[in-house]
């Protein structure tokens, strides 16, 4: 077995713990002041950029960013303590998120240090949001058959295209698009493919919004037509925006927003139950957690499992180390969870959800959202491919 599929186990250290227990402080005082409501996939669906500048004061925003560029130059493990206490309680995470998680990282890797200075300081302090400009229409999981163009002209680039399910587009500042700037070459599909820092606002530009059956909105879809991108907007080398876009892929499919986003319904439930059992049995210390049901204690044990296996990633992308596998195996089985969950709370709640209607709304929520989990950051059987793939089977 390939061994960046064996997950070494990895523990906090007292300052990790004391961070974590920081943050799960903070997080019990702002819904207890009403700051927000813990909601479902919070990272996508809830965007808050005053939640985020919070945040931000607190120094949980731009943690692994190196102090010269207004970071706080912090491990990958504190910063795995600090999102996934974040989306245990769904909070209005979205507003930070793609920024931190992906924006951040191919920045300081592939960035002009001009760029750098412009971009990773207003990351840090919650002032700066971005999207993600990769899907298209016809392009999902296939990145390699994007129909943006890009072409040279004086000074810079003329970009036109489209991107879509493109998450918070209506309120993020700019995202990076991934266009085609060299004709297709059929022998090599990923040649000729270059990244830009798009500005949202910029002239050329049109967001639509794509409105969810049940009436949210976070995805959309956004035009170029003929859009000017200066030369010092072009993300890292021309013609090599497949490789940097899939150096991204560790951060974006690892983390614990591949495995938490329906976790509130199911504690929601367990809370539910935990109730019931105190009060069918007077005298009982109200305490004392009830035990859950087979069902339900299977969902934490592979939330454990799921864990320490995302931990496991965010030690090796500390150490510098190659994640790719290990983090597509991580989105494979933790997409795969957190939709389980949703079908699980949703059968075992019964009577409970008649009875308890913010239970209802998130089993309804959670179900609104679960057909996006295993599509997101590519599709769970593409990333089976490539799973299959380092461990020789394909």
């Amino acid at each position: 077995m390939s061994r960046q599929l064996v997950p070494q186990l990895v523990t906090e250290d007292e300052q990790t713990r004391a961070l974590r227990l920081e943050v799960r402080d903070f997080l019990r005082q702002e819904i207890a002041n009403g700051s927000f409501e813990p909601w479902v996939d919070t990272w996508l669906t809830r965007w808050d950029n005053d939640f985020t500048k919070r945040l931000a004061q607190r120094g949980w925003v731009g943690m692994t960013i190196p102090t010269e560029y207004g970071g706080h130059g912090r491990t990958f493990l504190e910063r795995f303590a600090v999102t996934e206490e974040l989306l245990a309680v769904g909070a209005p995470v979205a507003a930070q998120w793609i920024a931190d998680r992906q924006i951040a990282p191919s920045l300081l890797r592939f960035g002009t240090e001009e760029q750098k200075q412009a971009f990773l300081p207003k990351i840090t302090t919650g002032d700066l949001c971005f999207g993600i400009g990769m899907s298209e229409p016809e392009s999902g999981s296939d990145l390699a058959s994007v129909q943006s163009k890009a072409v040279k002209v004086d000074g810079g680039w003329k970009l036109n295209g489209r991107k879509t399910w493109t998450s918070g587009g209506h309120v993020a500042d700019g995202f990076f698009a991934l266009a085609r700037t060299a004709p297709l070459d059929t022998s090599n599909r990923h040649a000729g493919l270059s990244q830009f820092i798009v500005d949202l606002r910029a002239d050329g530009v049109t967001i639509d919004p794509i409105i969810a059956m049940n009436g949210s909105h976070h995805f959309n879809e956004v035009t170029f037509e003929d859009v000017f991108i200066p030369d010092d907007r072009v993300l890292g080398t021309e013609g090599d925006g497949w490789h940097q876009v899939t150096s991204e892929l560790a951060f974006e499919r690892s983390g614990p927003e591949r495995f938490l986003s329906t976790f509130v319904p199911l504690q929601e439930l367990l809370t539910h139950l935990r109730t019931q059992a105190a009060e069918a049995a007077p005298g009982s210390d109200a305490a004392a957690p009830a035990r859950p049901t087979g069902r339900l204690g299977r969902h934490i044990a592979r939330l454990t499992a799921l864990h320490h296996m995302s931990l496991s990633v965010a030690s090796s992308l500390q150490a510098g180390e190659n994640a790719d596998t290990a983090a597509a195996l991580v989105k494979v089985l933790g997409t795969t969870e957190e939709g389980d969950i949703a079908e699980t709370v949703d059968r075992v709640a019964g009577d409970c959800a008649a009875a308890n209607p913010r239970l209802q709304d998130l089993i309804d929520g959670a179900a609104a959202q679960r057909p996006g989990f295993t599509l997101r950051g590519g599709t769970n059987e593409v990333l089976r491919g490539v799973v299959a793939r380092s461990l020789g089977l394909r």
